[in-house]
């Protein structure tokens, strides 16, 4: 067993996982994250970005393979020192907004800060920043089933940057959004994760989304694809016309 590069905050070789049926869903991916990196895993839906994200966070455990995080083997942990990493170092986005129904707004975004022990007035505080950088900052005495399903999924994002994780996954963070609120709501995430070393791995099958990573993994039944980068394109007045990645 061989410990990762210094400069990977994660790690993850050979990683194989089936689902129930007997479908394959992640078949031999290695990959690293560095420290701060925003990474996308693109790919169709069952390429197995959701179960890549699980795997490495610890939420499931690969069948083969290994995961480490900051040197730290993810793969020999136990179940309980994997939801103690979860809780303490690690931030989470489902594509659907699930929110705890008897707390009112900013106590579902504040609840990540106050289970690490965070006393309630300053978790208010980081809870409250966070909802009006989202623009949902007015509605934090209303209850989940008061708001919109896209307003619940501002609050989840909100909930997951609050306590300022060395990693933050982000599973189709912006899907229930409307075209119109993505672009607002990934410059949020994606200025918070830089202004803050916040690590993050993004699945996404939208190609806008995607853009916003310092580097794309693509995916395609459970395998790393290459990506092939080509030069520019030179017009007929020596200008870059285009360069394409396939």
């Amino acid at each position: 067993m061989v410990a990762p590069p210094d400069n990977d905050v994660l790690w993850a070789r050979a990683l194989h996982f089936t689902h129930n049926d007997g479908s394959p869903a992640l078949s031999g991916v290695s990959l690293g994250v560095r420290q701060g990196e925003i990474l996308a895993v693109g790919g169709p839906s069952g390429s197995g970005k959701t179960t890549l994200l699980r795997c490495l966070s610890g939420l499931v455990p690969a069948q083969r393979g290994e995961v480490w995080f900051n040197s730290t083997p993810v793969h020999t942990m136990g179940p309980l020192a994997r939801e103690r990493m979860r809780r303490d170092r690690f931030g989470w986005i489902d594509p659907v907004p699930a929110l705890v129904p008897e707390l009112n707004v900013w106590e579902n975004t504040a609840l990540p800060l106050m289970l690490r022990g965070t006393s309630r007035r300053r978790a208010r505080t980081a809870a409250q920043e966070w909802l009006e950088r989202l623009d949902v900052g007015e509605l934090t005495r209303r209850r989940p089933h008061q708001l919109r399903q896209a307003e619940r999924q501002r609050v989840c994002i909100a909930r997951a940057l609050a306590p300022a994780p060395t990693v933050l996954f982000a599973d189709e963070p912006t899907a229930p959004l409307h075209r119109a609120d993505r672009a607002h709501v990934l410059r949020t995430l994606t200025t918070a994760a830089r202004s803050h070393g916040i690590t993050v791995v993004l699945a996404t099958h939208d190609a806008e989304t995607a853009a916003l990573a310092d580097r794309t993994v693509p995916l395609l039944d459970g395998r790393c694809v290459r990506t092939v980068h080509l030069p520019p394109v030179q017009d007929t007045e020596g200008r870059a016309a285009c360069s394409l990645s396939v």
